[in-house]
């Protein structure tokens, strides 16, 4: 193989974050294995919580900072009520007007965009998501990019990444196209 087709692979095939390998991980998971997905569904509910730890602690996820233990119990416990099949390529932002017929206009849906954009904090985000993620899985229309949600969610906590995370959260809503990363 030459160098420039070895350019051209890496361009086609970027390296994966540990959250899409934790994403695509839980997902084959759950097809293999009804328990796991049950103790799954529990993990964004701090009384069964635990019961999804062996999982989070097998991608070395520090259990005692709830600022990375929530945002992968969060993603991890809707991917197994969604029973996903593969990570999605929709938004958080642009799956929320999907949720409802008015799309981005629908007053519903840019409260809830509001609820999530006023988020301080990685538990709380996670907490507010937490009802979203199930609305979502309940309409069925939005194939939802968790990998770079739980990517988000890690980042959410440092001050100069919040704005930019809050800000492509927006534009997914407002149909804005969305640019750059982390």
């Amino acid at each position: 193989m030459n160098i420039d087709t070895m350019d051209q692979t890496r361009k086609a095939d970027p390296p994966r974050s540990k959250g899409h390998a934790f994403v695509d991980y839980v997902i084959n998971r759950c097809q293999s294995d009804n328990g796991l997905r049950a103790a799954l569904k529990r993990a964004d509910n701090p009384a069964t919580e635990y019961q999804s730890w062996e999982v989070l602690a097998g991608f070395h996820v520090d259990l005692e900072h709830e600022n990375q233990r929530l945002p992968y119990a969060t993603i991890s416990a809707a991917i197994a009520r969604a029973k996903a099949e593969k990570n999605g390529a929709t938004v958080i932002g642009q799956a929320i007007a999907r949720c409802y017929e008015d799309g981005n206009v629908s007053d519903q849906a840019k409260a809830k965009l509001r609820r999530l954009l006023a988020c301080d904090s990685v538990p709380e985000a996670c907490r507010i998501l937490r009802p979203l993620l199930s609305l979502i899985e309940s309409k069925g229309n939005s194939a939802l990019d968790y990998a770079s949600l739980l990517n988000d969610l890690l980042w959410f906590g440092h001050d100069d990444s919040q704005t930019r995370i809050k800000a492509r959260w927006a534009q997914g809503f407002y149909g804005k196209p969305v640019e750059g990363g982390q």
